[in-house]
């Protein structure tokens, strides 16, 4: 991995390639989660880009930068897929396909990438008229819809995990590839799980290699207990929950509990709901999510949110406490020990929901101050567990199972074996070298 620099140079292997084969390169997010980018090509000349994402740390993280191609499929909305797709088309030209709701999505996620990096002083390699640029180039299309590009075919899947993310089958000559992107199999608030397509190739995510996901019902009913008990004392419940997906499950679970509760909504999820709203066709029972609209109390202004710190529940970003109306509101409750904090998904290393974690301390408005509240953490994810992955690549019966987005632990070796016993050659690929399958 390097950090990347526009003008960069790339590793690309641009040698011939045998008849029949294809080339994949992973740009960024083989053996780690999100950075992703990968290109696949083969000998007819045909060149497309899957993803282009990085990781927003401080520093950022970014990917290698690729080969021209003329066209970049984007699987969904989450920054360490698309952050950087306005740079691949103010640099190539490219077009951008993706769902119809992940292209509402975007100019909201590259506008609060831009202002964010702005303010923490962390440069991209795009700016904004690469961005309106960006959106100029945008392609929609719908789930189950053939395209042709070059000598392939390929159309868009559901793949869970949040709404309008799809999975990419292609048609490469007599061999048939499906790539998951980030994918989950169960059924959640939001959408419905992804379903398994025989294919000779499958690209597989592996976020939870390893990890079995908790029963969900078990771990929403702790979720919701743990709120009765922090109301019940006469505390508000903070939850920190990611803008696009996380904080609407949320929001769902509460409502189906009939708990007698004032939730008090705030952060980019709201703006989430809308577009959800807007593209009906790409969630679960959208009549329900109305319904939730109407009942929560959206937070739009100052006197909303002090009158949201007196309610029992607020439900806003950050979801890994790195900034957004959380701190505020945290900064206000976090001297009242009757309170709580629950978090509702993974706290990755040197986010401030980490820090809390290890330290029961958080940096708000530039000062590092002490947390005495008491924190709970929930596993909500959207990402297939350990058990999905292994019964998911059976189901596709790939004869090559590449694994990427997971780090190449003992975990992602102990799926390697379970896949190999199937009958599959597994693969685990470096960033920033070629391969030939």
């Amino acid at each position: 991995m390097v950090l990347y620099t526009p003008g960069s140079t790339t590793s690309y292997d641009s040698s011939p390639i045998e008849s029949g084969k294809l080339r994949y390169h992973f740009l960024g997010g083989g053996p780690e989660v999100g950075n992703v980018g990968c290109i696949l090509e083969d000998d007819t000349g045909t060149r497309i880009q899957i993803d282009y994402g990085f990781v927003p740390k401080k520093p950022p993280i970014f990917p290698e930068e690729g080969p021209f191609v003329s066209d970049v499929i984007l699987t969904h909305s989450h920054i360490d897929h698309v952050g950087l797709a306005p740079w691949v088309v103010a640099s190539h030209g490219s077009k951008l396909h993706c769902t119809e709701l992940t292209a509402d999505i975007l100019e909201m996620v590259w506008r609060d990438t831009y202002k964010v990096s702005s303010i923490e002083k962390q440069p991209l390699p795009w700016d904004k008229r690469d961005l309106e640029e960006a959106l100029d180039h945008i392609i929609i299309h719908p789930f189950n819809e053939w395209t042709d590009v070059g000598s392939w075919k390929w159309r868009f899947l559901p793949a869970g995990h949040i709404p309008g993310a799809a999975m990419v089958e292609i048609q490469i000559g007599d061999r048939n590839l499906l790539w998951s992107g980030d994918f989950d199999t169960r059924t959640s608030p939001c959408v419905e799980g992804a379903k398994p397509k025989k294919s000779d190739i499958l690209f597989i995510e592996t976020t939870y290699a390893g990890k079995e996901q908790p029963d969900r019902a078990t771990e929403v009913q702790r979720l919701l207990d743990r709120i009765v008990e922090v109301v019940e004392r006469g505390g508000t419940c903070l939850i920190p929950a990611f803008a696009n997906g996380r904080s609407q499950d949320v929001l769902r679970y509460i409502w189906d509990s009939d708990l007698d509760l004032e939730v008090h909504f705030d952060g980019m999820g709201k703006r989430m709901l809308n577009f959800y709203l807007d593209n009906p066709n790409y969630i679960r029972d959208p009549d329900t999510f109305r319904d939730i609209k109407r009942w929560a109390r959206l937070v739009s202004s100052k006197s909303d949110r002090k009158k949201a710190l007196e309610g029992d529940v607020i439900v806003t970003t950050s979801g890994m406490l790195d900034g957004g109306p959380a701190h505020w509101y945290l900064n206000r409750l976090r001297n009242d020990q009757r309170n709580a904090i629950l978090l509702t998904g993974y706290q990755a290393s040197g986010s401030g929901g980490r820090q809390l974690l290890t330290e029961s301390r958080l940096k708000i408005f530039g000062k590092t101050v002490d947390i005495n509240l008491e924190v709970d953490q929930f596993s909500l994810s959207n990402h297939a567990g350990h058990s999905q992955l292994v019964d998911f690549a059976m189901d596709v019966a790939a004869s090559d199972v590449v694994l990427f987005h997971g780090e190449q632990t003992e975990k992602q070796e102990i799926l390697k074996e379970e896949i190999e016993k199937q009958g599959s050659k597994v693969h685990q690929p470096e960033n920033c070298k070629s391969y030939i399958l």
